[in-house]
């Protein structure tokens, strides 16, 4: 993601995050525990609703543009210590103790090239019986509306950081080993129509 367009991700997503957003970090982000990476950590959206007692965080962003505005925004945190920026990716992490405990992501795998390895990743970066949580816009499972998101796609990846419409993100989870302890299906309000359609849960690896 280029400088102009890491500029605007946060004003773009400033209405949907008040409609429905922070309050779907909130609750997600709850249930996070031990040591935890989150993948993909942009600007740091999630940053004020990780628990207290959660005390290791360790944010991953390759892109610089949005890493230097995650900086700024650990920086304003009252406990800025929790949290370690990196710009590995999470298989060139290494964890202690044979894994995390907790790996977040939220809006990454529309934009990761080979998201089934992205989880595999993820997977394999966990302790056994860790736990993902996610929170990611896929594709409709309305004819007329999935179809519109095929024929803006090829544009849409060009103009919004490869992000892609017709991602199967709860399934891909699934497919992976991953046992899905909670799922929701809803519409992010306030966004157009082709990016509605989201999945939200807690995963856990077999």
């Amino acid at each position: 993601m280029n400088w102009f367009s890491s500029k605007l991700y946060d004003p773009i997503m400033r209405h949907c995050e008040e409609a429905c957003l922070r309050d779907w970090r909130r609750e997600l982000l709850a249930q996070a525990e031990g040591t935890v990476v989150e993948v993909g950590a942009g600007t740091g959206a999630n940053l004020e609703f990780y628990p207290d007692d959660v005390d290791e965080v360790i944010l991953t962003e390759p892109a610089p543009h949005m890493r230097d505005q995650l900086l700024e925004r650990v920086a304003q945190q009252p406990n800025p210590d929790r949290f370690t920026v990196d710009e590995r990716l999470v298989e060139q992490l290494e964890p202690a103790d044979g894994g995390f405990d907790t790996v977040v992501m939220t809006l990454v795998l529309c934009s990761v090239d080979e998201p089934r390895e992205a989880l595999q990743a993820v997977c394999s970066a966990l302790k056994p019986e860790g736990k993902l949580i996610f929170l990611e816009h896929v594709a409709s499972r309305r004819g007329g509306r999935h179809t519109a998101q095929r024929i803006v796609e090829p544009v849409w990846k060009v103009c919004a950081g490869n992000c892609h419409l017709t991602r199967r993100s709860g399934e891909a989870i699934e497919e992976v080993g991953f046992e899905l302890k909670s799922m929701k299906r809803e519409e992010m309000k306030t966004l157009i129509p082709f990016i509605r359609p989201s999945v939200r849960g807690i995963a856990v690896k077999k």
